[in-house]
């Protein structure tokens, strides 16, 4: 399928930092999905908290399922407004690449242990994942990813970040767009967590089906699912009414998004930077996915059950990032030669690649203390 003229084209890339010859088989961007694919931090996604610990159960979502789940519906939005399907992919897939052991709990946690020390931000986490900490190829760190992808991978940045970034951050300063394919990325991604969060919510039982009859989103599709099928019980109820509503914000974007490009006319990718995002929701079905978020932030991610996990977990994060700094010898080998120039900056990426299972690990080694199942 021909690709829309604001869609990112892989012959037209701004490039790597580090030149390399094109690859015989693929284009540049699939290129980058099948290096995201293969690094180390992709893999550890796998151990990494959504929102319920890893030892919680087996069936919850961990940062890798999560991000499947974004890249799937990246790719189908993307088909159908003509754009690179490829590169969606990749910023997909790597967009949580240098998020935290332990959720937003850890994310939290390193960022005031990092305070002092310039902070600390997954999608600048994610960006240095790419760009310096993976070690696979001879002649430069990081993945030798192109601009577009990496572009796409920093979601947000504040400006005293961006600015020694150069091209990539230079958009947080000029107050323009990313591109479309990294717009769509991130709505892919609010649209994963809510529905996902609404699934492992229920199956944890934590929230409840009756419950989610006060969410206008939810309630709508649960009502005609149950009015179709009447007869239909258990978790094929809730399975159905999410899949309904998955789609029904598909098919909302890719309307608003249209009519948004029809207004706007931009002729090439650099046009659609220089307009407001064209990415978007409908103003109806953005204020019921408000809604939503709010009813998930009070009944789920503040419940007392998982409260209480994100207090033993940012405890361990913290007694980790203080044990590291007291003695950097304590870190593998790679992050220890490195806090010689800079201590805070190597503990804080030493912790951030760590799964949820090795920092429990280690915290109990370094501390005595066994703080998690």
């Amino acid at each position: 399928m021909p690709l829309a003229a604001y869609a990112c084209d892989p012959a037209h890339t701004r490039g790597r930092r580090f030149f390399e010859a094109a690859a015989p088989t693929r284009t540049e961007f699939q290129r980058d999905r099948d290096r995201i694919v293969h690094s180390t931090a992709f893999r550890r996604l796998v151990y990494k908290t959504q929102v319920f610990l890893n030892h919680e159960g087996d069936l919850f979502r961990t940062r890798l399922t999560h991000s499947l789940e974004v890249a799937q519906l990246g790719r189908s939005i993307a088909r159908a407004l003509d754009l690179n399907e490829d590169l969606v992919e990749a910023i997909a897939l790597a967009h949580d690449l240098g998020h935290t052991p332990f959720g937003h709990a850890g994310q939290d946690a390193l960022n005031a242990c990092m305070a002092a020390h310039g902070g600390f931000e997954h999608n600048l986490q994610s960006l240095r994942v790419v760009d310096a900490l993976e070690e696979r190829y001879p002649l430069f760190d990081g993945l030798n990813l192109t601009f577009e992808t990496r572009e796409g991978i920093l979601k947000h940045c504040s400006r005293a970040n961006a600015e020694p970034l150069g091209d990539v951050g230079q958009r947080f300063l000029d107050r323009t767009q990313p591109s479309l394919e990294a717009q769509l990325c991130n709505l892919a991604d609010e649209i994963a967590y809510n529905a996902h969060d609404i699934d492992d919510g229920v199956r944890s039982g934590l929230i409840t089906l009756d419950q989610l009859q006060d969410v206008p989103l939810v309630a709508h599709f649960h009502q005609q699912t149950l009015a179709e099928h009447p007869h239909l019980q258990g978790r094929r109820v809730l399975y159905e009414s999410i899949r309904r509503m998955l789609s029904a914000q598909v098919y909302d974007v890719i309307a608003a998004t249209q009519a948004a490009l029809q207004a706007a006319r931009p002729t090439s990718v650099d046009a659609a930077r220089q307009c407001a995002p064209l990415l978007c929701f409908s103003p109806a079905m953005r204020a019921q996915s408000l809604e939503l978020k709010r009813f998930l932030m009070k009944n789920l991610y503040r419940h007392p059950q998982v409260m209480a996990m994100t207090t033993q977990a940012q405890t361990m994060v913290h007694e980790l990032f203080n044990a590291y700094l007291a003695a950097p010898q304590e870190m593998a080998p790679g992050f220890a030669a490195r806090a010689a120039s800079n201590a805070p900056r190597a503990v804080a990426d030493y912790l951030a690649g760590m799964t949820d299972r090795f920092a429990a690990r280690e915290h109990e080694r370094l501390t005595g203390q066994k703080l998690l199942g």
